[in-house]
């Protein structure tokens, strides 16, 4: 046996694993194996026009342009109004697509609710595929989907047709949502992981309220429009995720890798297959004379293991205390950034609700978003602190936003709002950074998928039809203001509860399944294990 050559330091960082040399069938030549350094996966994979903060601005925009089409379909110029009619039977036209397909407020936040449905259903389905389809490509069929859908909408004809068209929006969404905040935490700078989830969270309050106004804008004109120039602007990146070499995701194989990677000291070879989990194990049984092959894991393995991921979810009291927390926040900021244009302008008389309310969460999204990224950091990125900090916030934001509705002047809401939902969206980093570092690498696409399942489905789905439902009960748009935003003191107190739970920070865990690679660098014991083995 060659003796060998002891690990070199790279610029970037690295993770060994054997390499067998020509003619590895015979018991010789797997003893002699090198030690290849395979690089991390951001820089394994990557054009040379790429780096990590290229990965953060493409994903943002992309998260901006998804939210952007929320806050449109809920702006006055897209929604519209429907029409009304006087005692003495004269009747105004009704406008955008309440007005053209005559529904009323429960429809029409079952217009909203649709689109839930779709990313319900189909982002369970993406997290698990990430188990045997690269993650990478697996972002560039949902945004194709979104960019058919979105199209579609513009053409629907009635309220089934765009029900269904907003329900496909959901499906496209529904991959990238799951699997770009993994992305994002791999290759941000240890010192600003939160920071970099800040940003890229922040395109959701920015991207709902850009939507308000560019609704309100587009609208005006022909609602139909917004959708059509949606679907343009998201084209570009869903070809992206086809022709660009795909990314690695840290707890999967490499991309393109279809070789043995490890040999265990049980004498069996860990396989995979085309970028997806290292997860299928192959016993040699004459290593002299049989070729390696990698076996595709059956339909019911893929359930079991589908099932034992949602086990380990919802045992962990830290994932499940922290999304509990998260529905019932969810339950009013989806229903703010559905009603909260009609209700500024019913109890203000906003003559421009849209761009009003678009102006505030801009600037309390960006600000809001950022900052809360930046002070977990500054308090060092733990568990116990993210639950800290979104309790803290949640509570004084909801005191904010709730006092603001009960006073009458225009000026004293906008200032006092405009505090609390800077405060409350700063718990987008930090409710993220918990989803992402309370469990294994390889589980954190089905985290995301089922936190933001979780959080719909208990949360705005819900919230918009009932919220219009209330309204339509207690017709005072103050009073169902009031008992909306209530429901976010409950959300700091199931937060605060997090706050004592015992937590474990995951990230560098080894993955539960057999052969996950993981990104970070090995420790020095962790090198001398993995030469012995070589």
């Amino acid at each position: 046996m060659e003796e060998e050559k002891p690990p070199q330091p790279q610029p970037v960082e690295w993770y060994s694993t054997p390499k067998p040399p020509p003619g590895a069938g015979s018991m010789e030549a797997e003893k002699s194996m090198d030690v290849a350094p395979i690089p991390s996966p951001l820089s394994a994979s990557k054009p040379s026009w790429f780096s990590p903060i290229r990965l953060l601005v493409i994903f943002c925009v992309i998260n901006l342009i998804n939210y952007v089409d929320r806050g449109a379909i809920a702006s006055n110029g897209v929604n519209g109004s429907r029409k009304t009619c006087s005692k003495n039977g004269q009747c105004s036209q009704g406008t955008g697509i309440q007005g053209d397909f005559d529904l009323n407020n429960f429809k029409d936040g079952v217009v909203s609710s649709a689109f839930m449905v779709g990313l319900l259903v189909a982002s369970p389905i993406f997290a698990s595929l990430t188990k045997r389809v690269n993650p990478f490509r697996l972002i560039g069929v949902g945004l194709s989907v979104w960019t058919i859908a979105t199209a579609g909408c513009g053409f629907s004809q009635d309220f089934w047709s765009i029900a269904i068209f907003r329900m496909l929006v959901g499906v496209g969404e529904a991959s990238f949502i799951s699997l770009a905040a993994p992305f994002i935490d791999d290759n941000a700078p240890p010192a600003k992981k939160t920071l970099w989830l800040g940003a890229f969270y922040m395109c959701i309050p920015t991207g709902i309220a850009l939507g308000y106004v560019y609704g309100g804008v587009v609208g005006s004109y022909k609602w139909r429009l917004a959708f059509w120039v949606e679907a343009i602007l998201m084209l570009p990146f869903a070809i992206l995720g086809f022709v660009m070499k795909p990314l690695q995701l840290k707890g999967f194989s490499p991309v393109g890798s279809k070789k043995a990677l490890v040999s265990a000291e049980d004498g069996t070879i860990i396989l995979n297959g085309e970028g997806g989990e290292l997860s299928t194990r192959e016993t040699v049984a004459d290593q002299s004379s049989k070729p390696l092959r990698s076996t595709d894991a059956s339909d019911a393995s893929i359930v079991i293991r589908f099932l034992k991921d949602m086990k380990i979810l919802l045992l962990d009291k830290v994932f499940v205390v922290n999304v509990l927390g998260y529905i019932a926040y969810n339950f009013v900021i989806g229903a703010y950034s559905y009603w909260g244009p009609k209700a500024g302008y019913n109890i203000y008389h906003m003559k421009n609700a849209d761009y009003t309310f678009g102006a505030i969460t801009v600037v309390c999204g960006i600000l809001g978003s950022l900052a809360g990224g930046f002070a977990l950091d500054s308090m060092t990125s733990t568990i116990p602190n993210a639950f800290k900090l979104l309790s803290v916030a949640t509570l004084f934001g909801a005191i904010f936003c709730f006092v603001a509705f009960c006073f009458k002047s225009l000026i004293a809401y906008v200032i006092i709002f405009a505090i609390g939902e800077l405060l409350i969206f700063a718990t987008q980093a930090p409710v993220n950074f918990v989803c992402l570092h309370c469990v294994t690498p390889s589980l954190r696409p089905l985290s995301m998928a089922m936190s933001t399942v979780s959080i719909h489905i208990f949360g705005d789905v819900p919230s918009a039809p009932l919220v219009g439902l209330l309204q339509d009960h207690l017709n005072n748009w103050r009073k169902t203001a009031l008992i909306l935003t209530s429901i976010l003191f409950l959300a700091a107190v199931i937060w605060f509860a997090g706050i004592f739970l015992q937590s474990v920070d995951r990230f560098d865990d080894e993955s539960e399944n057999p052969g996950t690679i993981e990104n970070s660098s090995p420790t020095p014991s962790q090198e001398r294990k993995k030469t012995e083995t070589a």
